[in-house]
């Protein structure tokens, strides 16, 4: 007679006895550990090749250039000058994420993490072979040898918290019978990380050191990245010109910057905006950097720094903005640029007659395009070297850049210039007209409450309302404050070198208790006022008047 036994209970594959899958998370965490090894091992080997980007920046790079230009506008917006932080961190997170989640699916599956690890090395090759540059070798390098360390890494991990396929032999302890004696050999679901020989302590003692291993490798990826910056040469520079600063013009002016909480005439150069599509700024060594006129010229020239550096120069105060800028946003900032002027550079190389633009190229291969009118009716444009009496901040621009008053950044403002391309106005689009901004990118008029700050309580009597107002190459006629829905008041305006930068201006104001909606408005050199419609900054800048609620105790 044949009796059945039993079925032996077997524990859930993905769950320990309190119903949790605990090895999951672990693998999890395994795996984020391991993406982050990746990350740090590829930083490094690719800081081995002087001005190579890690593949990061590779891929983020990659992004900005094939991210719509909707997307690019929205993101300019909300985060203004964290733009590109926002996204390196954005990729960093999302390449961990992935990570735990090949570290899950490795339990069972070793496959999985094989390809996800393999794709990221990829990613990381095809981002760098973008580039137009020979040190990108080391970048692909490290994206494969960072892909290699990462997936070693799981692998090493996820073994020590066991195999689920291990077949063990079942105890009396835990089913009362032999596994003989029940004819059959069963299979233990997954290891316990508290087994041997995988204990908790194992696991966690090589997670750590991965951990560590990662943010070690990453941050010497860095600090040996920085050897290539240009900060020593720059400075070089700064000992050997003599360069005009803020302190040699504002003196002669009466300015608002006594007055607390308005934006000083000058912006310090700390404090300038920074809005381009460079995930890390170019390094760029002005003993190695030269200056291409070329295109529709009789004569294409090319200037070393030093050539560039003993040529006649202008130094003038222009502020300039960033089409991205939001009505009261400070997208925005003036200073004083120092430079060749552009009209001598061109008429040097001799202008054809049916020239009609000029492009800016810069060394990261970022275009912008202007007309060429723009460039000879006597407005300072120039090759600037120097901002607020230094030479460009690297983050600016330096060794070179173009400044073009009354024109927004993004058809103008070449940072880290390496060529200037004449050519006809519809043979060439700059970066963001493919992008959907408009081709001409004259500076609207705007203006701009810096205090009281929005939402702010104030007490009532005399408050201080000011701010600045810019109408670059028409200058500012008059700035007016409305309080609520009553009339407008015409404010004081600070002194200005000329109208191609912003005005301070100033209101007192008889403040009474309760909630009150301030406005403002400019009226420019050419008599035309600010529009009240709100229009967003694309295709060619915003409008509107600055608006703010004030609770007055």
């Amino acid at each position: 007679m044949t009796t059945t036994s039993p079925p032996i209970p077997q524990p859930s594959p993905r769950a320990d006895a309190d119903g949790t899958d605990h090895a999951g998370l672990l693998a999890a965490l395994a795996g984020l550990v391991s993406a982050g090894l990746a990350l740090g091992v590829a930083e490094l080997v690719a800081a081995f090749g002087s001005g190579a980007p890690s593949p990061v920046i590779a891929v983020g790079d990659v992004f900005v250039e094939e991210t719509p230009g909707d997307v690019v506008r929205t993101s300019i917006e909300t985060l203004g000058s964290n733009q590109k932080p926002a996204l390196v961190i954005g990729i960093v997170l999302a390449s961990l994420v992935l990570g735990a989640v090949l570290g899950r699916a490795g339990r069972t599956r070793p496959v999985v993490p094989l390809i996800g690890f393999g794709a990221f090395g990829l990613l990381g090759i095809v981002a760098a072979a973008t580039y137009e540059s020979d040190v990108v070798l080391s970048t692909m390098v490290g994206s494969a040898v960072g892909a290699v360390a990462g997936y070693a890494a799981l692998r090493g991990l996820l073994r020590r918290l066991g195999d689920p396929a291990r077949p063990i032999e079942p105890s009396a302890e835990r089913y009362g019978d032999s596994a003989e004696e029940h004819g059959e050999v069963v299979s233990a679901p997954i290891a316990s990380p508290t087994d041997p020989p995988a204990t908790r302590r194992s696991f966690f003692g090589w997670t750590a050191a991965g951990a560590a291993t990662a943010v070690v490798a990453g941050a010497s990826g860095r600090r040996l990245a920085s050897r290539s910056s240009v900060e020593s040469a720059r400075l070089d520079v700064a000992a050997d010109g003599t360069f005009t600063g803020p302190d040699d013009i504002v003196t002669r002016l009466d300015t608002l910057d006594d007055v607390s909480g308005v934006a000083p005439y000058f912006t310090p150069n700390d404090d300038f905006y920074r809005i381009d599509t460079a995930l890390v700024v170019p390094q760029v060594d002005p003993a190695n950097w030269s200056l291409t006129i070329s295109g529709m010229v009789d004569e294409p020239i090319e200037l070393t720094f030093d050539e560039l550096m003993g040529m006649d120069m202008i130094a003038e105060a222009v502020t300039i903005a960033c089409v991205s800028n939001n009505v009261g946003d400070d997208l925005v900032g003036n200073a004083v640029w120092q430079g060749v002027p552009l009209a001598s550079l061109l008429e040097r190389a001799g202008v054809q007659s049916d020239a009609s633009q000029v492009v800016g190229r810069s060394v990261d291969g970022w275009t912008a395009g202007f007309p060429l009118e723009l460039a000879m009716d006597g407005r300072p444009a120039m090759v600037a070297v120097a901002m607020n009496g230094e030479p460009l901040p690297t983050a600016h621009g330096f060794p070179a850049r173009l400044i073009v008053p009354g024109l927004y950044g993004y058809v103008s403002a070449t940072k880290w210039l390496s060529e200037i391309e004449i050519t006809t106005w519809d043979a060439f689009d700059g970066y963001w007209i493919p992008r959907g901004w408009s081709k001409e990118g004259p500076i609207k008029t705007q203006s701009r409450i810096d205090v009281p700050r929005r939402g702010t309580e104030v007490a009532a009597g005399t408050v201080a309302v000011g701010g600045v107002a810019w109408a670059p190459t028409r200058g500012i006629e008059r700035v007016e404050v409305q309080v609520d829905d009553g009339p407008w008041n015409e404010v004081r305006l600070g002194d200005v070198v000329s109208d191609r930068t912003w005005v301070q201006w100033v209101w007192d104001w008889d403040a009474t208790p309760g909630e009150h909606t301030l406005r403002v408005r400019a009226t420019d050199g050419d008599g035309e006022t600010q529009s009240e419609d709100n229009v967003s900054p694309a295709p060619n800048g915003a409008e509107g008047w600055h608006t703010i609620r004030v609770d007055v105790a």
